[in-house]
């Protein structure tokens, strides 16, 4: 069998096979505690984790635009949901909200008394866009319910990390974090042919073991391009769209463009063309003044007995429209 996806070495993780391979089996459990803490950057370190049931966050690919393959919870029972969003979505952060909610509501203790407390849950989005409401240059955005008065974090059980992978632009060279190393394979993985030297930590053996297409059985190189062909077919409705969009745009704007020239330049039209009849009005008024007057003065030069030749002299008006007088 050969295919696309085997003209590349290591998988794409924003599949929904891939990112399931890498993130969401015991198998690789290694490699999802591992971009755990360096995510956390010691905030907590996590030696642990259970995976839990992901049904209720949508069990076909086809059926929706996120990955929601992670659902886990660590040893001390706080809830960590990963999802890789694909696309921009209108109510992308309200979706991300309600998703928050599973988590919450099922650590309510049924049949027994319950005092209402939670353990801590993390909502973590890898997105492979950048959020249009966000002015931030930073590719990590870590939110928490905030009191807008004090600006103190007023509830810190609930945290919300998003991370804008366009946003993240550092070269091998630059990575200077554990963090930085995890982003930069998120979004490169695809495209490398080999480890890069930068990556020597035991974490990234495993996953670039478990990354190589060349290892897969039959059945996972199966899965793979399919969920390869929907992420293709996915990235092409949305480029397509784009594009119908630019074109319509421009569309539309040449069109409001033309129709707004026309109405100016006839508005400029009948100004300009005020102005200069105005200006001719006068000129002619003032030339018609003037030979009325050149007239007056020619009819009294003549009554006084001057010449017509000499009176032309004076007024200027021809000898015939003297003699006319």
């Amino acid at each position: 069998m050969c295919s696309e996806g085997l003209r590349e070495r290591y998988v794409n993780p924003y599949t929904d096979f891939a990112f399931k391979l890498l993130f969401g089996t015991d198998l690789n459990k290694e490699i999802l505690i591992g971009f755990l803490n360096a995510l956390f950057d010691g905030k907590q370190v996590i030696e642990d984790v259970t995976y839990l049931n992901t049904e209720h966050l949508g069990s076909k690919e086809t059926d929706r635009r996120a990955v929601f393959d992670v659902y886990c919870e660590n040893e001390k029972g706080e809830k960590i949901l990963i999802e890789m969003q694909r696309g921009e979505q209108q109510f992308f952060k309200d979706r991300s909200i309600y998703y928050a909610t599973y988590p919450i509501r099922e650590q309510a203790i049924k049949g027994e008394i319950w005092d209402y407390e939670l353990k801590a849950v993390y909502v973590i989005g890898i997105l492979n866009f950048a959020l249009d409401d966000v002015s931030s240059s930073s590719f990590r955005h870590e939110v928490k319910l905030m009191d807008t008065t004090t600006h103190e974090v007023f509830f810190d059980k609930l945290t919300f990390v998003y991370l804008e992978m366009p946003k993240f632009h550092k070269t091998e060279q630059e990575l200077d974090t554990l963090f930085d190393k995890w982003m930069f394979v998120l979004k490169n993985l695809a495209r490398l042919m080999e480890r890069p030297t930068a990556l020597q930590e035991r974490v990234f053996n495993r996953l670039f073991e478990a990354a190589e297409i060349a290892q897969f059985s039959k059945e996972n190189l199966y899965a793979y391009e399919e969920s390869l062909k929907v992420y293709r077919d996915w990235n092409n409705v949305i480029d397509t769209a784009i594009q119908k969009g630019i074109a319509r745009g421009m569309e539309e704007g040449i069109a409001k463009g033309m129709e707004e020239g026309i109405a100016k330049g006839m508005e400029e039209g009948i100004v300009k063309g005020m102005e200069e009849g105005i200006a001719k009005g006068m000129e002619k008024g003032i030339a018609e003044g003037e030979w009325m007057k050149a007239q007056t003065i020619a009819g009294n030069l003549k009554n006084a007995g001057l010449s017509i030749a000499e009176i032309a002299k004076v007024t200027g008006l021809s000898e015939d429209e003297i003699n006319s007088l």
